[in-house]
């Protein structure tokens, strides 16, 4: 099977919400979210990896993943946490072995003008599907990526981004923040969970590995996934992404 094809598909609905398509000529050097985090440092990414993190709202393409997770596993001491978060698309208290996997990645401008990328990954038990949702932006004022978890954005995390040694790119969480309505507050860090997201390249099976490992500093490892997939570039134009890839809601606060 090919690392990467480029595929046509039917655009979204035009009256999708919360995304915003930039006009051709407003940026002539638009760049991903990723490439202003690594700098130069993303000339060191695996070209299938720079391939799949250059997305962004005028590259007319969306990155869909298809592949299986060997493993996905849960701390059953934190299965109350984990059951609050399946209700807003942030993990779950399930695991299993050679489960189906999904990750649909779409760049776009949100309300707010910002460039936005989603990581909406499907995770298939049975007839069961769980959903773990994301929508990350570059944040000018903290000078890194922010990442918005689950499908309301309630939780905004810090995010640094390194090439790994074997061209992938390495993803650490820090500091973590609520928001929800006028309430807005930074997570203690014995409550949080600091993710370690490693994603690289195989050429030997042509196809994209990932690691996930969110820990905590009472209870270790809280939830985790390992497994590989194959990735598809759709051709998209400047349609909007699917409503069901987008947040309910758009916090403005980073």
């Amino acid at each position: 099977m090919p690392d990467s094809v480029i595929l046509l598909s039917t655009p979204a609905a035009p009256d999708a919400p919360d995304a915003q398509r930039v006009p051709f000529g407003l940026d002539e050097h638009p760049r991903s979210i990723y490439e202003r985090a690594l700098g130069p440092r993303f000339a060191e990414l695996h070209p299938r990896i720079r391939e799949r993190f250059s997305l962004h709202s005028r590259s007319g393409l969306a990155a869909v993943g298809t592949g299986v997770m060997h493993e996905v596993w849960h701390n059953r001491l934190a299965a109350l946490p984990l059951c609050i978060g399946t209700t807003r698309h942030i993990m779950f208290p399930q695991s299993g072995r050679d489960v189906p996997f999904t990750i649909r990645n779409y760049a776009y401008r949100d309300r707010l003008g910002r460039e936005t990328v989603t990581w909406i990954r499907s995770f298939r038990f049975g007839r069961q599907e769980r959903r773990f949702d994301a929508t990350m932006i570059f944040s000018r004022e903290r000078g890194c990526i922010v990442d918005y978890l689950g499908n309301r954005q309630h939780l905004a995390v810090d995010i640094e981004a390194e090439p790994s040694e074997r061209g992938g790119i390495r993803i650490r969480s820090g500091a973590q923040r609520f928001y929800e309505g006028w309430l807005g507050f930074r997570f203690p860090e014995l409550l949080t969970g600091v993710a370690d997201v490693h994603e690289w390249y195989d050429e030997r099976a042509c196809r994209f590995r990932i690691e996930v490992r969110v820990r905590n500093r009472l209870l270790g490892d809280v939830f985790r996934y390992d497994g590989s997939f194959a990735n598809e570039l759709m051709e998209i134009g400047q349609a909007p992404p699917p409503a069901d890839v987008l947040p309910l809601r758009t916090e403005g606060r980073e």
